[in-house]
């Protein structure tokens, strides 16, 4: 998809979620979008925007969450990881039941869309909230 494709998608994302298209939230998505199917940190946002300060990252991508554009990965060290959500997800219902999976090499966190978290049965009295499944191991990059 091309750039100016993306541009007109994330503008059109912004708009359906009831949400004004700034040149902040244009940027953020953007890096997502410049790498489908990867998660991203707070940190990595920073690092690749440079002159956005944190507090405007971090309440942007709270918006986002809220709003069904991205969705959190639980990390390793505790810190999460977001990723765009796919077209079933919207304001207040994620429905981001796949698989991810973190390379223990480079460090990347990928979506494994194509691959459904298994259904558990819970014991009588639970209530499930959410489920996530991290997989970790080499990612085919670094696996050649």
């Amino acid at each position: 998809m091309s750039d100016t494709n993306n541009i007109d998608k994330i503008g059109q994302l912004l708009r359906q979620g009831g949400m004004s298209v700034t040149e902040k939230r244009v940027q953020i998505l953007h890096l997502f979008f410049a790498q489908p199917g990867n998660a991203l940190r707070h940190a990595d946002i920073e690092q690749q925007l440079g002159s956005m300060d944190r507090v405007t990252i971090y309440r942007t991508l709270h918006t986002f969450l809220e709003k069904g554009l991205l969705h959190t990965i639980p990390n390793a060290d505790g810190t999460a990881m977001y990723a765009l959500c796919k077209d079933e997800c919207h304001e207040g219902h994620h429905h981001d039941d796949h698989v991810h999976f973190l390379c223990s090499q480079c460090g990347v966190t990928i979506c494994l869309d194509g691959i459904v978290v298994p259904q558990v049965k819970l014991p009588q009295g639970y209530a499930a909230r959410q489920m996530e499944m991290v997989i970790s191991g080499t990612c085919q990059t670094c696996n050649i």
